[in-house]
């Protein structure tokens, strides 16, 4: 049986806290599949189009790497139809702080009532990656912080585009 995990988010920027969640999950499945969210409440800075395209540049790096496969896909959906209709088996969670168990501790119990046979496995961030959120990595971005120690190169000069900033 092959095991295939979901790691869903908006991705508003990818961070270097997301990339190293989707290293660290490449080698507990068979195949990844990176869930970028359309959720048009958040206000997202950077584009559907745009964000999974972010996404599948670091995902091109690390697949075919002795790892899992790598997929990025948008949804819409709800969480636990999107799992199911990628036959996901694993949905896969980065942790930072205590107050994200918080929320995720909620969103588990909702997911298995929804679906008994999709698991929910937490990884905490490394160390060094867990005070990075992409909401403050936009705002010193927009105020002209440099960001070049929580994003890959790549993301930092699409920040730097979307701000007018070097």
């Amino acid at each position: 049986m092959t095991r295939t995990g979901l790691y869903p988010g908006t991705f508003d920027p990818l961070t270097n806290g997301h990339v190293d969640i989707i290293q660290r999950a490449v080698k507990l499945v068979d195949h990844l599949v990176i869930g970028v969210a359309i959720n048009r409440d958040k206000g997202p800075l950077f584009a559907l189009e745009e964000r999974v395209a972010m996404v599948q540049q670091v995902a091109d790096s690390l697949d075919g790497n002795g790892s899992a496969t790598i997929e990025v896909r948008p949804f819409e959906s709800l969480l636990i139809h999107f799992a199911e209709e990628v036959g996901a088996n694993i949905i896969i969670r980065g942790l930072r702080a205590v107050s994200d168990f918080e929320y995720e501790f909620q969103m588990v119990g909702m997911n298995q009532h929804l679906n008994t046979d999709i698991e929910t496995v937490f990884l905490m961030a490394e160390a060094r990656h867990q005070a990075i959120a992409s909401r403050l990595v936009k705002e010193i971005a927009r105020l002209g912080g440099d960001v070049s120690a929580f994003v890959p190169e790549d993301i930092r000069l699409k920040l730097a585009e979307k701000f007018g900033s070097a």
